[in-house]
């Protein structure tokens, strides 16, 4: 396993993470999630993402208890706030309300003291910006956190974020969290450029686009043990899953057999070959995948290969998605 610093900080991540989107406390079993975490611990992985939003809290519950036999300082530890967790009218957002509310939850749920990473997971047009960044300031201060980031924001608003803890003796955040695979391309147009400005790495998810670049749907198939076959946790993946994005992973799978991997390594690779990456994270239904995507950290691709794939990539437009 390699490990890459998160943005200007000092800490250092796994360049594979293990998310719980989708998958902890509710499409996966409690005992297999167990599994998944062990496994992924044991083949270097130290970083696990969760938010209070997943399966309103049963996420975190389950990574909670999963991660409760390894030593606290072995890993690193982020979860998320924005999204509502109830029906009141501050129950949502990033006011500095709802930020300290929502970390004590999240605290509880997951078992610990502290999280290594908090995460903005949207940005709140209806919070001043300058409140937000106080309170993930405070929330460092009190050792409640030790670190704070952003997901799928803006370069505008990253920018000015920081200019904001700047001018109020503030902390950074050192990190963003957004979709990028070789489908969804959309950071390289202006949020990596602002991030690496500002100290900020980019912790990535959906770097397999919900498992489409595996190469499970090739030809247009949909297994019925797969994501794409069921309904209630496939909504994130027609875009692709259509029939000029299925040619272009097929292509991309011809390649990664060149240099003898397999497509998803291959395009984990790929989201790593950037080093304001620090690191992709994937989701595991089981402990093979686990043990596949950690395969990842050892494949580097030549730059003849990366030029094929660009070539094969420019035909294909883009998309949207979320999580």
């Amino acid at each position: 396993m390699d490990y890459r610093r998160l943005g200007a900080s000092g800490m250092k991540v796994s360049v594979v993470g293990l998310g719980s989107w989708l998958t902890m406390g509710g499409y996966v079993d409690e005992e297999t999630a167990a599994e998944t975490v062990r496994v992924a611990f044991e083949r270097g992985v130290n970083f696990f993402d969760t938010a209070d939003v997943y399966r309103l809290g049963q996420a975190e519950m389950v990574l909670g208890r999963a991660l409760a036999d390894i030593p606290r300082k072995d890993y690193v530890l982020a979860s998320k706030c924005f999204f509502p967790t109830g029906d009141g009218p501050n129950d949502r957002g990033l006011s500095r309300k709802h930020v300290f509310e929502s970390l004590h939850a999240s605290l509880a749920r997951l078992r610990t003291d502290y999280l290594d990473l908090y995460q903005c997971h949207r940005y709140d047009d209806e919070t001043p910006l300058d409140e937000t960044v106080a309170a993930m300031s405070d929330a460092i201060r009190q050792g409640k956190i030790h670190y704070w980031g952003v997901s799928m924001w803006e370069a505008a608003q990253i920018e000015h974020a920081c200019e904001l803890a700047d001018s109020l003796g503030g902390y950074r955040p050192v990190s963003n969290q957004p979709v990028y695979n070789m489908l969804d391309r959309r950071i390289e147009e202006g949020v990596i450029e602002a991030s690496e400005r500002c100290g900020l790495s980019q912790v990535v998810y959906s770097p397999l686009g919900q498992g489409a670049l595996t190469g499970k749907y090739s030809g247009g198939r949909r297994p019925t043990s797969t994501r794409g076959a069921d309904a209630k946790n496939n909504v994130f993946m027609d875009r692709y899953l259509r029939p000029e994005a299925l040619d272009a992973i097929d292509r991309i799978a011809a390649l990664a057999e060149e240099i003898d991997t397999t497509p998803a390594r291959f395009a984990l690779a790929w989201c790593l070959r950037h080093r304001n990456v620090a690191s992709a994270i994937v989701g595991a239904r089981n402990v093979r995948q686990v043990e596949e995507n950690v395969a990842a950290a050892d494949v580097e691709i030549p730059a003849e290969i990366l030029a094929k794939v660009e070539a094969i990539l420019a035909a294909v437009p883009a998309g949207e998605n979320g999580g």
